[in-house]
């Protein structure tokens, strides 16, 4: 199949936010932005983009999207990204040998 995944957008109320949490997430570096849109992406050209866009609601119910991020020290990465302000959701360490960490609030 010819088919990948290029970009990941995300909804947010809160740009300037989203954009700094996820680019300290990432690492990925902001390749263009305007008042509505932020296109964030991998400077080694290997993940897929991932997109920030405004939307006037606000989020009600779950989550429609999350992301599994991979990490070499899975413990040292969780602990890191809630310090930039994500929320637990819930423990797969015993499922798969990857963790879930919320999106910041």
């Amino acid at each position: 199949m010819s088919v990948s995944i290029g970009n990941i957008c995300i909804d947010t109320n809160d740009l300037a936010g989203s954009t700094a949490f996820w680019q300290a997430v990432t690492g990925y570096q902001v390749a263009s932005s305007d008042e509505g849109t932020t296109y964030l992406e991998d400077s080694n050209k290997v993940g897929a983009g991932l997109s920030l866009q405004v939307v006037p609601e606000g989020r009600e119910g779950k989550n429609r999207l999350h992301l599994d991020l991979f990490a070499d020290d899975l413990a040292d990465e969780v602990d890191r990204i809630r310090a930039l302000g994500a929320t637990a959701q819930r423990d797969h360490h015993r499922c798969r040998p990857r963790g879930r960490v919320g999106d910041h609030r």
